[in-house]
């Protein structure tokens, strides 16, 4: 399945019916009288919240949403039926901003979470509607109210709560794959991850869900490499794990780059908790290892954190790590309680 969380989409309400001039007609019925009804109310546009979508690719093939004009109201004082409403299915943590990509119209974090994007028009009176005392006979009904055209944005924005960092091959991929189900792409060469991966993590009977996201690389918040463009999937996150190369010619440039980064992507990632960890320790000797984890302790003034995602070595430290970092209330057991049998009933 292809990824995609940014497309633009246009939806438009049904308008509402007209309402009917009619006057009553009957054989042997010896008073008549006004009885056009009103018409169908049209059909609003939504937008829901889903389970089993991580993705907005649906929209990249149909971006025109129309929902169902009202009938017009009839004679015999029936009124028009309204217009069916239409849906827009999104992934969980999906975002509505409106044509200007700035203002957020709503923020969709919750399984079954609705909103309306465009209310339906009402429909117009009958020339029932307008008989009275002194205007017995009314010929005149209004027209439905127009339905509400809108051009809008979606923005996918993952829900996980710890989040991945890091240059390009530092690791990410491989330490997802090591701690989850989640079967990322790994290779020797940069920008191996071109775009988001989630994996659910376990560690001491609680799971939490974890985002791997591409590499940034000097110069993202400027559009370098693939850019930040995918540092929105991680700003929900509780807690980021950012990964350094140990083997890399310069461990604390590479980390000075990524706070540089954070710094300057218009975002309250900054701020967020951070575990730190060097990576590939597996490659290194006991006394470079001392040395790099020295150099990142001088340079991030606390504690850095040593793993290999390929031998395990100090992968649960690090989920350990992340998960004190975690809301509890984020958190979910692992283990299944067994609860006593409900008494059978047919």
């Amino acid at each position: 399945m292809k990824f995609l969380d940014l497309t633009k989409v246009y939806v438009r309400s049904g308008s509402g019916g007209n309402g009917a001039v009619s006057f009553r007609r009957e054989k042997y019925i010896e008073y008549g009288g006004p009885d056009g009804g009103n018409g169908g109310k049209g059909g609003d546009v939504w937008a829901e919240a889903v389970e089993g979508l991580n993705t907005l690719i649906d929209f990249r093939y149909q971006q025109h949403f129309f929902a169902k004009t009202g009938q017009g109201g009839m004679g015999r004082q029936r009124t028009g039926r309204g217009g069916d409403d239409i849906t827009l299915r999104v992934p969980v943590g999906t975002e509505i901003l409106d044509e200007d990509e700035q203002t957020v119209i709503a923020d969709l974090t919750k399984v079954g979470q609705r909103v309306l994007l465009a209310a339906g028009g009402n429909g117009g009176f009958g020339n029932l509607h307008f008989k009275s005392a002194t205007n017995q006979a009314p010929r005149n009904a209004n027209p439905g109210q127009p339905g509400v055209e809108r051009t809008l944005w979606l923005r996918l924005k993952l829900i996980a709560e710890a989040g991945l960092l890091g240059l390009p091959n530092a690791g990410k991929s491989t330490f997802l794959a090591a701690t989850s189900n989640a079967r990322p792409k790994i290779a020797d060469y940069p920008f191996t991850t071109l775009h988001p991966n989630l994996g659910v993590v376990g560690v001491d009977g609680v799971e939490f869900v974890v985002a791997d996201i591409p590499g940034l690389i000097e110069g993202a918040h400027e559009g370098r490499g693939i850019g930040d463009r995918f540092l929105g999937h991680v700003e929900r996150c509780s807690v980021l794990l950012h990964i350094v190369d140990a083997t890399a010619e310069d461990p604390v440039a590479d980390y000075n780059t990524i706070l540089a980064e954070l710094a300057a992507y218009d975002g309250p990632l900054a701020d967020k908790p951070r575990v730190t960890a060097m990576n590939k320790i597996d490659a290194l000797d006991t006394e470079t290892r001392a040395e790099v984890r020295a150099a990142l302790e001088d340079a991030s003034g606390g504690p850095i954190l040593a793993m290999s995602g390929v031998s395990g070595e100090g992968v649960e430290d690090a989920l350990r790590a992340l998960r004190d970092r975690i809301d509890s209330a984020r958190l979910r057991s692992s283990a299944r309680a067994v609860a006593d049998p409900a008494p059978w009933s047919p």
